[in-house]
């Protein structure tokens, strides 16, 4: 398999922070309405594909008449950045997270702030306050930034900022994407990596007999909000996340606490701190991964959560998981994944779907 750089690479350099989705939402539906048999878009920004299945005798023991089984699937659109909350008298803009950062990991990065009149301005990130070694004092040790002394410097005066920028207008990190060695690094990998194992699971999936509603969702930074109201609507039998993990392998992190690895296979997320996934999805995709010989490996994350979170306890619940693409310096700058883990992450989530309805989820008495 191939992956298919130049789609990744679109869908990770498109602008899209929480409630801003607007235009990574049209690169999605560009690339998802040839593979679904429609599309639509719901009150909360969350696009919606459905692929129905092919019929067959796998229904008859849901009672007569029973409709499919239907397979949600959900990917975040949504990248972690900010929102213009004031412009001062000097033009600089002073702004709002939307998502978590770090804040040290910010300090001078360039950023795009993208205005209500689509014009796209670059700029720069800095705390206030903060002096160039310079003006230090010998043996003075710079003070740790806070998220509130940022502020973007786009080279405008105060009337000319104040023209071109109004509050609440997008501000994300610039950054191209790139490869280097097996990997390939850029922003917000979380989650438009999943986004895209979404779109090319369904490119490589064959035929199936359950209804698949492949969603991506809005706002999962900042409360798991698209995937619960998507959930709500598309009534899901099976609820399947598909989101980034952190991966630590770097020096200076004992083995315990990496999570994942790059480069060792999908991740079959056990639980987070949004959900525990159901024992019997981590029992079937673990044998499926083994008989198929794709590379898998299980996590535990011990803080974050996903879509599932939000899958799993709409209506009356649903059984719901995380595939999790392995992701080292999540919520940075410069996010990195694998080549051959986004490979295991499609292919698995394919086979799966192929062979879904032959499952069953429904807990019995006794």
């Amino acid at each position: 398999m191939t992956i298919d750089y130049a789609l990744l690479k679109r869908l990770c350099e498109t602008p899209g922070v929480p409630s801003r989705e607007e235009q990574i939402r049209e690169v999605v539906r560009e690339a998802m309405q040839p593979l679904v048999d429609e599309v639509r878009v719901d009150s909360l920004g969350n696009l919606i594909g459905v692929r129905h299945g092919r019929p067959g005798t796998s229904n008859a023991s849901r009672g007569p008449g029973a409709q499919p089984r239907r397979i949600m699937i959900a990917a975040h659109m949504d990248e972690i950045g900010f929102l213009v909350r004031h412009v001062d008298k000097h033009g600089f803009l002073r702004i709002q997270p939307v998502g978590g950062f770090d804040p040290k990991v910010l300090v001078a990065q360039r950023v795009i702030v993208t205005t209500s009149a689509g014009e796209a301005l670059h700029g720069v990130l800095f705390p206030g306050g903060a002096k160039p070694p310079h003006l230090m004092s010998p043996g003075q040790d710079p003070k740790p930034p806070k998220l509130e002394d940022f502020f973007v410097d786009v080279g405008l005066s105060g009337d000319e900022a104040r023209e071109a920028v109004e509050v609440g207008d997008m501000v994300t990190l610039d950054r191209s994407v790139e490869r280097t060695g097996n990997h390939i690094i850029g922003k917000c990998m979380d989650d438009r990596a999943g986004v895209f194992v979404m779109l090319e699971a369904l490119r490589a999936v064959r035929a199936h007999e359950v209804e698949i509603v492949a969603v991506a969702t809005t706002q999962e930074e900042v409360g798991l909000r698209g995937a619960g109201t998507a959930a709500f609507g598309v009534e899901p039998d099976v609820g399947i996340a598909l989101d980034g993990t952190l991966a630590v392998d770097i020096p200076g992190i004992e083995e315990q606490d990496y999570v994942s690895e790059l480069g060792k296979g999908v991740g079959i997320k056990v639980m987070d701190s949004s959900s525990i996934s159901d024992p019997r999805l981590v029992r079937q995709f673990k044998d499926l991964a083994r008989r198929e010989s794709i590379p898998f490996q299980m996590e535990v994350m011990p803080r974050g959560g996903t879509d599932a979170g939000a899958i799993q306890r709409t209506r009356a619940g649903v059984p719901a998981i995380t595939l999790s693409v392995p992701t080292r310096y999540v919520h940075t700058c410069n996010e990195m994944v694998n080549e051959k883990d986004l490979q295991a992450a499609i292919s698995l989530l394919a086979r799966f779907l192929e062979e879904a309805h032959t499952f069953d989820y429904a807990f019995t008495a006794g």
